[in-house]
């Protein structure tokens, strides 16, 4: 498996100069604007790079293939979709509409989905009729949280391969050889697209490699987590918790402040650490550390009682608020726990006092 990896790299090597000469012959680039941190115009199709080494190493790695043409149907429409939004930017209802007809292929094609799932006290819920749905809702969900994180330079790639690595090493402790080599060989591509993507990038993954690893990551963790029990089901949304943490708070800002949810901004977690003072790279070495911490407890979560799980999401739940009023991910006057500890402060203040007085 390793040396399959380790293949793939070279081959993303191998394929990453070309993809970029490409970009630029057919009019893929990015030229900076206000709400970009790049400062010239550069290639966005780094994520078909991604796509092409992994593909190319998929078919030749000693891999079941015999169910992968729904799978592999659904990732061509996802990668065309990104492809062509990279050259002429589509507008948001095309590309929905090419994420849906992708995810259709995975879920009704394929029977990748969700069918049920095992609640504490409640037990086994059955989700009939609704299992597409919520699967295609659960995939588009991922696709476009990973969109969202790709604001820097080596970012959405970097917190994509902690994301695949803990994906794949669950898989090698379940024994789920097939879904670990996929993990890996997506891990191979995405650390050659890296050493091209991270500052200064020379080429970006653009919408073809973001949503082609939100789109990947999502199969394999519905694939991979299939006997869902709720524990379960917050695993891979714990995995990916720095954009599903940033798409979350970016909905509700926008909510707040009574704009589009889709209307664009900067004030995502990338944003508000550039604006704490920290430069490009210390942002992205910071939420790399941040993506590595939520894997690790993944793990925990995974191997934890039902009492220890909870105990851990509220932890969790706790820490991620801290942060987000800590740098005003939603906005610069929201700051409920800070305010509540302050007014518990203030109030044993004046407890004290009256007491001292009270005592003299």
């Amino acid at each position: 498996m390793l040396i399959w990896t380790i293949l793939t790299f070279v081959l993303g090597l191998l394929l990453m100069p070309l993809v970029r000469k490409l970009a630029f012959l057919i009019g893929a680039v990015d030229t900076p604007r206000e709400r970009h941190a790049h400062t010239k115009p550069t290639a966005t199709l780094g994520g078909l790079g991604i796509f092409l080494s992994f593909t190319i190493m998929f078919f030749l790695a000693p891999i079941d293939h015999s169910h992968t043409i729904p799978l592999l149907v659904g990732v061509l429409v996802i990668v065309g979709t990104g492809v062509i939004d990279d050259i002429k930017e589509l507008s948001p209802k095309l590309k929905l509409a090419g994420q849906i007809i992708a995810s259709l292929c995975v879920t009704v094609w394929g029977g990748v989905m969700v069918h049920h799932i095992y609640l504490p006290f409640l037990g086994r819920i059955e989700f009939g009729y609704f299992a597409i749905p919520i699967s295609i809702f659960w995939i588009l969900a991922i696709v476009n949280a990973v969109n969202l994180i790709d604001g820097l330079d080596g970012l959405a790639g970097g917190v994509s391969t902690i994301a695949l690595l803990t994906i794949g090493g669950m898989a090698l402790i379940l024994g789920n050889i097939g879904s670990a080599f996929t993990a890996f060989l997506l891990v191979g591509a995405l650390l050659a697209f890296l050493v091209f993507n991270f500052p200064p990038a020379s080429i970006f993954m653009g919408d073809t490699g973001a949503m082609f690893l939100g789109f990947a990551i999502a199969i394999l963790s519905l694939m991979e987590f299939k006997n869902v029990t709720l524990v379960s089901l917050l695993i891979p949304i714990i995995i990916l918790g720095v954009p599903f943490t940033d798409t979350f708070f970016a909905i509700i800002r926008r909510l707040k402040q009574k704009t589009s949810i889709s209307t664009a901004d900067r004030s995502h977690i990338h944003h508000r650490l550039l604006a704490l003072g920290l430069t490009n790279r210390q942002t992205v070495l910071l939420l790399y550390l941040i993506a590595a911490i939520f894997s690790g407890i993944s793990f925990l979560l995974y191997f934890s009682t039902t009492w220890g799980s909870i105990i851990l999401i509220v932890v969790l739940l706790l820490l991620i608020e801290v942060a987000v009023e800590f740098i005003g991910l939603i906005d610069e006057h929201y700051r409920p726990l800070f305010d509540l500890f302050i007014g518990i402060g203030k109030t044993r203040r004046k407890l004290y006092l009256i007491l001292s007085k009270k005592s003299r």
